[in-house]
């Protein structure tokens, strides 16, 4: 794990398989995966057109609380500068996002603790959804409600 308090997550996944149960959306592909340090599983919804991944490609995949590289978190409120992620775009500080290849924001928007020690974190980017399940260990930083930020490059 990332020693920095924003990063919520980070592994690397491989893409076992694309569109499982049949493309639904031209430009959306859903990718099931598995991480190859932590034992945790992965669906995610991605624009294939801007990151089209194929079965057995392998990605970095990192969530994080903030793009900020510094050790501090994020402000909630979009309207202070150093929580802007338009900062960020614009060129105007480096980000975690300088690093990465594919970067989406999002909310979480269940958490699933049910079955004990494997807990399952659900977000949804804008429509594009996200399950990353395993160890509750790897996930007990996840807060309903909490915005995060995704971010693949591949390897």
């Amino acid at each position: 794990m990332d020693k920095r308090e924003n990063i919520l997550f980070t592994d690397t996944f491989e893409a076992k398989e694309i569109n499982k149960e049949g493309k639904v959306f031209d430009r959306v592909s859903r990718i099931d995966g598995r991480s190859q340090t932590h034992d945790m599983s992965l669906i995610l919804d991605i624009n294939s057109e801007l990151y089209p991944v194929d079965a057995g490609d392998k990605f970095k995949l990192t969530l994080a609380s903030s793009l900020s590289l510094s050790d501090t978190k994020e402000q909630a409120a979009f309207g202070k500068a150093e929580a802007n992620w338009r900062s960020y775009i614009n060129g105007e500080e480096r980000s975690l996002a300088d690093d990465y290849d594919y970067v989406m924001f999002g909310r979480v928007y269940r958490y699933d603790d049910a079955s004990g020690s494997k807990v399952s974190a659900f977000v949804s980017f804008g429509g594009l959804l996200m399950c990353l399940e395993g160890d509750i260990r790897h996930l007990q930083n996840f807060v309903v409600g909490d915005s995060v930020y995704l971010l693949m490059k591949t390897i």
